[in-house]
């Protein structure tokens, strides 16, 4: 098929060498040891393991692999403006650990949006740099964090003239992103550059109907996860970088330090083809008919279901909402996210998102009217006999509480001496540990932050709620990991 004339298939020429191998007779003598033979022992195991193709020995040979994906890269790089782009498979982990690395050294101040995942944190442990947490705004009409407003950008940086970075989170997990232009004109006029993890918007800026994406807004390095809105193998990611402001050589060696060594060239070969498709004429249609659809899924939800909201583009100004998100707010209807939830992978279809107050199915650019119909029917169906006890609007956590003051920088408290106590007698001491609601995985309790009282009880709310503690040592939240 990725032979044929027009086809997006011929210009991926990673995916072009992953087909060749995986139809070649080949029966090699390197990693990965299962030599294509795991159906000699299972069908099972041959089956799974029929798609993995290493890059060193499968896309090209042990010698000239790293030159074929260079190549790739720089394919990569012409589609999204940069000077400097390298694919990843260990997913928007990796590539925020890159950029961390690659913006400064250990004890530079950096600003960093409380909505950064986990990944961002550890790459500022790995590097070693001091965060100034900015917090985000909330839409109080929906409840729903709207990024980080340029005022506090503004005050940020007035504050901390020795700011070497400033990281953003564009779009956040419900598609609603800061004013991304006038925070990185702030950030420029000081020098700072502007890092942005968009992990959740790789399909920005291919579209007149989407936001641009983050470096045609003049911002420095970019991280995208082609596997969330893309179709990529897991674990495919993207970071893409100007370098006016940015040194390549530490960018490559800060890629570099924490890259595998053995890396999947299926996972490269799905980002290449990724790549290809948005650089296609096919990718218009798909983006057009995404947004097409979400928005008759938002329209269908809420006439059939009364009480419930599902924002969109209108209710934001124009480039601050991504049209392909579907967020379902339950609590004008009364129904539980996670009863709904449970009910939904009943039928088949988990979302990615649930708690008691809101359900985000991703949708993406090859889904069409069929399947997100069966969707909204799965929803409406469930809606109509689970139980119903609406409420009062809430605000999506866990941006509700003040930032917590930071005693250390999270290296200093990773690598302390450590305590296990009670959660009660946590409160006042130094939290040793990461503790986020996951979904969306953005952090209540930061290792080197003081443990409050409000930041114990909002965790304790949301586990009560249904929604999964990650990170903690003790997900239950009886203990906490404390300094000693």
């Amino acid at each position: 098929m990725i032979d044929e004339p027009g086809d997006f298939g011929r210009d991926a020429p990673l995916l072009q060498a992953w087909a060749r191998f995986a139809a070649s007779p080949s029966r090699p003598f390197t990693i990965p040891g299962h030599h294509r033979r795991g159906g000699t022992v299972s069908d099972v195991l041959g089956e799974l393991l029929s798609g993995d193709v290493p890059l060193f020995g499968g896309i090209a040979d042990i010698k000239t692999a790293h030159g074929a994906l260079a190549a790739a890269e720089r394919l990569g790089a012409q589609l999204w403006g940069a000077d400097w782009c390298r694919y990843s498979t260990g997913g928007s982990t990796h590539a925020n650990q890159v950029v961390a690395l690659a913006v400064g050294r250990p004890g530079d101040t950096v600003l960093v949006s409380r909505a950064a995942h986990r990944s961002t944190l550890s790459g500022l442990v790995l590097a070693g740099l001091r965060p100034v947490w900015l917090p985000v705004d909330i839409d109080e009409r929906l409840g729903l964090p709207t990024g980080v407003a340029p005022a506090t950008v503004e005050q940020a940086l007035a504050e901390h003239p020795e700011a070497v970075a400033l990281f953003c989170v564009e779009p956040g997990y419900v598609g609603t992103l800061s004013d991304l232009p006038s925070v990185i004109a702030l950030a420029r006029q000081r020098g700072v550059p502007v890092v942005v993890d968009q992990a959740w918007g790789s399909h920005l800026g291919f579209h007149p109907d989407y936001p641009p994406h983050a470096l045609s807004l003049g911002a420095d390095a970019m991280v995208l996860s082609a596997h969330k809105t893309l179709p990529a193998y897991s674990q495919a990611s993207v970071v893409a970088a100007c370098t006016g402001r940015l040194d390549p050589d530490r960018l490559d060696r800060a890629f570099e330090a924490s890259a595998t060594t053995s890396p999947a060239g299926t996972i490269h070969a799905s980002t290449d083809a990724a790549r290809a498709l948005l650089a296609s004429p096919l990718a218009q249609g798909l983006l057009d008919r995404l947004v097409r659809v979400v928005d008759d899924a938002r329209g269908r939800l809420q006439e059939e279901i009364p009480g419930l909201r599902t924002p969109g583009p209108k209710d934001f100004a124009p480039g601050r909402f991504d049209p392909a998100k579907l967020v379902l707010q339950l609590d004008g209807c009364g129904l539980d996210g996670n009863q709904l939830e449970r009910a939904l992978i009943a039928t088949g279809m988990p979302v990615e998102l649930a708690d008691r107050d809101t359900v985000v199915p991703i949708v993406t650019m090859l889904d069409d009217a069929d399947t997100v119909a069966a969707l909204v029917d799965a929803v409406v169906e469930a809606a109509a006999w689970l139980e119903r006890a609406p409420r009062p609007r809430t605000v999506f956590a866990p941006w509700t509480q003040d930032i917590p003051v930071a005693a250390l920088t999270p290296r200093e408290a990773f690598f302390a001496p450590h305590d296990t106590v009670q959660a009660s007698r946590g409160v006042g001491r130094i939290s040793a540990e990461l503790v986020a609601p996951y979904p969306p995985g953005v952090p209540v309790l930061v290792p080197g932050e003081v443990i409050s009282r409000e930041a114990l009880t909002l965790l304790r709310e949301a586990a009560a709620g249904g929604t999964r503690i990650a990170y903690a040592a003790d997900p239950t939240l009886s203990t906490l990991q404390v300094l000693a």
